[in-house]
């Protein structure tokens, strides 16, 4: 059977209220066709646009098969492009980060200008016609700090996404910070397995024992889908909001995405072992160090984000195969903190690295489990895991819609 249809007769069997079947992540079948029908389609996280502030600024990922360039041009605009030189294909821009006048391929010296455009192809002949041969572009947009790209032919609208987000973000400034630091680590785990140990806290207590100092995994006050049924948390929401902070839960309508502010465990405003602020300059004015609890941003596949008063933590999903993922992680503070004086960056970053490489191995653990040929997995909890099971719903639901589209 084609592995389109084979995966729309899979989901389409799906008992909503239990794990995924071993092929959806174990199979290169269906791995190839989620990149075709989902990371190829749909907006994805790739960076913030303060890491690019000045012209000729760019950083580069790689999504799937294709290496993705973005650059802030001499306007100020930030562009996307396909990371391939148009004579013969090179990567023109082969490290993560950097800073250009002009893009140059380092193979033949094709160069381009910061919009694309080629203005220089030595020894082409005298028919040759420059304006033919830009760089193809990438769909790009950016929303409070945020930039993200789409690689279909046809974008979806991202209107929608941005104005749900655009208010909660906008106190916090991070157009204006700076990453303090930065982290990749590879899960040797299918991408969904990351997002499913993401979307839960049930394992929390027992393996994050740096994260549970300061977040709670008590499911009605941790649970963005459960938090809306708590008294304390509404009327928590309706504090927040009297101060200018966006803070009621919101899904989009998709279920692709969703946003909250949550309060943390006792009197800590940050992730540190002591649960008192990591940076002693807040991200802006409006957002202060304290009583601001975690904003929390959700944007499947790609990302999910803590937002504090005195730091943001943005986190970036990228799948390398069945079994492999990239997980960027990335500490923003205010532009002016300076290390060593407004924050340690040991006390900055220990928590979730700690948290991160915990998450790496529960993971990687979960693969293995998966792999055997006796997985055979119990219904969701429906206390714990109703996070999960909403993810694993928009998943079969936003591929079904896809997969149909051409199965007449």
């Amino acid at each position: 059977m084609d592995p389109r249809q084979s995966m729309l007769s899979r989901l389409r069997a799906y008992r909503p209220t239990a794990p995924l079947s071993r092929d959806f992540y174990t199979s290169a079948a269906d791995y190839q066709v989620e990149l075709e029908t989902l990371w190829y389609r749909d907006w994805q996280f790739v960076g913030h646009d303060c890491e690019i502030p000045r012209a000729g600024d760019y950083l580069t990922v790689q999504i799937g098969e294709y290496p993705v360039l973005v650059v802030r041009d001499r306007d100020g605009n930030v562009r996307a492009f396909h990371n391939s030189c148009r004579h013969r294909g090179a990567r023109i821009c082969p490290d993560a980060h950097g800073n250009a006048p002009r893009l140059v391929c380092p193979y033949h010296q094709w160069s381009y200008r910061l919009d694309g455009a080629l203005i220089a192809a030595r020894d082409m002949g005298g028919n040759f016609d420059r304006s033919r041969y830009g760089l193809n572009p990438v769909h790009c947009a950016r929303v409070g700090g945020y930039v993200w790209v789409c690689l279909g032919a046809v974008a979806p609208d991202f209107e929608p996404f941005a104005a749900q987000i655009e208010p909660y973000l906008r106190p916090h400034k991070l157009h204006e910070a700076k990453v303090a630091f930065e982290s990749t680590i590879i899960e040797r785990a299918n991408w969904k397995l990351v997002w499913e140990n993401n979307r839960e806290c049930y394992h929390c207590p027992t393996n994050h024992p740096e994260l549970s100092r300061t977040f709670p995994s008590t499911p009605t006050v941790a649970g963005p889908d459960t938090a809306a049924g708590n008294p304390r948390m509404v009327e928590q929401w309706g504090r927040w909001e009297a101060r200018g902070l966006p803070s009621r839960f919101q899904l989009s309508a998709s279920g692709q995405s969703r946003i909250l502010r949550m309060p943390l465990v006792g009197s800590a405003v940050s992730y540190t072992m002591d649960g008192a602020a990591a940076v002693c300059r807040p991200l802006s004015d409006s957002a202060a160090t304290d009583d601001v609890g975690a904003l929390l941003l959700f944007h499947y596949a790609s990302t999910w984000s803590h937002v504090l008063g005195d730091h943001a933590i943005s986190f970036r999903v990228l799948p390398l195969g069945p079994t492999e993922t990239q997980l960027t992680t990335k500490w923003l503070v205010h532009k002016d903190a300076r290390e060593g004086v407004d924050y340690d960056l040991p006390r900055l970053t220990e928590v979730w690295l700690a948290t991160n490489d915990e998450d790496r191995r529960v993971c990687q653990e979960n693969q293995l489990g998966v792999n055997s040929p006796g997985y055979d997995p119990a219904p969701y909890s429906p206390i714990q895991e109703a996070g999960v099971m909403q993810f694993v719903d928009w998943y079969r639901t936003h591929l079904v819609a896809r997969l149909a589209e051409g199965s007449g």
